[in-house]
């Protein structure tokens, strides 16, 4: 690396002046590079020792204006860059109240984290930024759910065609292709033919019975807003498969029974009111009357179990649903942005009544319902895949 190249980098990470960068030689682009740059992150270069660093210069209050900075950075770095230097906005500089500005709204780089804050901000964002909010909201669902709508059909429906099957079904209910292929080792040269030993099928009196049920029953504090976005895309998938029965409802100190919304994740989504506090007793109590077949019943429960209720009742609770034969699943986080903060004493108890406690990334969702589906071990599962689960 050369002189020029090395104090180019120092420049960049250090910022500084426009009339210092020309004379160490930086060119137009990188002076644009570093006049972006400091908009947001230089500071008093006399804040030190523990002191409130202030800010020099900022992006200032024009929406057009912090619309063109984004532009800039958007050119100048990759999107995962983009995103993190957006988040360093919004807390470093305040910058929430801009969501309200269709100009600035549109020129973001859209991620989950955005559709969070536009979540939160639902009730007040003005009309005229409403429109371009839901069509940010929209793209960002439309993503995902390309990225994880085939895999969670895949998995879950595969497990309920699992445990429907049967090896002594009637005719009309045969699955010759099934049949055919775990009979290939009875196959008859002489007579090109394959006696099938064993029927592959679906159980009639299975059909008729009380299809799985599926409730989420999510927190939606501020704190778990990546987890809101990601439940509801994966709520809007299960929903659209007949044989599962799937209900969303969303709670911090009040409940939202949302499932009448889960044809459209949109829709959803902007039913849901971040923000608040958490009383997960009042939502348990809620879902545990919605539960009319325990012994059929997925509960999945996606808090930080950070109890602002009765917590002795909470657990008395989750330990009843466990009782009643409900199989409970306690989600800590359902994202991507690693290891989540939690009430450790509650995950430790809710663990000890033998619910399975951990947190979950999107990818490992369809799987994990897959098992849960089956009635497998959802906590030897989570092992099996090193996920750090609660004992």
């Amino acid at each position: 690396m050369n002189n020029c190249e090395r104090i180019k980098r120092w420049r960049l990470a250090c910022g500084g002046d426009e009339h210092a960068a020309r004379a160490d030689g930086l060119s137009d682009r990188d002076i644009r590079i570093e006049t972006a740059l400091n908009a947001l992150y230089q500071r008093d270069d006399g804040a030190m020792d523990g002191q409130k660093q202030n800010r020099k210069g900022g992006l200032g209050g024009s929406s057009p204006r912090v619309a063109r900075w984004l532009g800039d950075i958007r050119e100048f770095f990759p999107s995962t860059v983009v995103q993190v230097i957006q988040k360093d906005a919004f807390t470093r500089l305040g910058l929430k109240q801009m969501l309200m500005e269709p100009e600035f709204l549109s020129a973001l780089e859209a991620d989950v984290h955005l559709v969070a804050d536009l979540i939160s901000l639902g009730r007040v964002i003005p009309d005229k930024t409403k429109h371009t909010a839901r069509q940010v909201v929209a793209k960002v669902v439309a993503e995902l759910m390309a990225k994880l709508e085939a895999k969670t059909i895949q998995a879950v429906l595969g497990a309920v065609n699992k445990a429907k099957r049967t090896r002594k079904p009637r005719f009309a209910d045969i699955d010759w292709h099934k049949t055919i292929r775990a009979n290939l080792r009875h196959y008859q040269q002489d007579h090109n033919s394959i006696v099938p030993e064993t029927l592959i099928g679906y159980s009639r009196k299975k059909r008729q019975a009380q299809l799985d049920e599926v409730v989420l029953c999510i927190d939606q504090s501020g704190s778990m807003a990546n987890s809101v976005v990601y439940s509801a895309i994966f709520a809007t998938v299960m929903a659209s498969i007949p044989s599962l029965k799937t209900q969303y409802i969303a709670f911090d100190t009040a409940i939202l029974d949302l499932t009448e919304k889960l044809s459209d994740p949109v829709d959803l989504l902007f039913g849901v009111q971040l923000g608040g506090g958490t009383d997960i007793n009042q939502a348990l109590a809620y879902c545990d009357q919605k539960i009319a077949h325990p012994g059929q019943t997925h509960f999945i429960l996606i808090s930080d179990l950070c109890e602002g209720g009765n917590k002795e009742e909470m657990l008395a609770r989750v330990q009843a649903m466990i009782y009643k034969g409900i199989n409970v699943i306690v989600l800590l986080a359902l994202s991507d942005d690693g290891k989540p903060w939690h009430d450790d004493n509650n995950a430790h108890a809710i663990a000890a009544m033998g619910a399975p406690v951990f947190a979950c990334t999107p990818d490992q969702f369809p799987d994990l319902m897959a098992v849960a589906l089956l009635k497998g071990d959802v906590g030897e599962w989570a092992a099996g895949n090193k996920i750090a689960i609660i004992s």
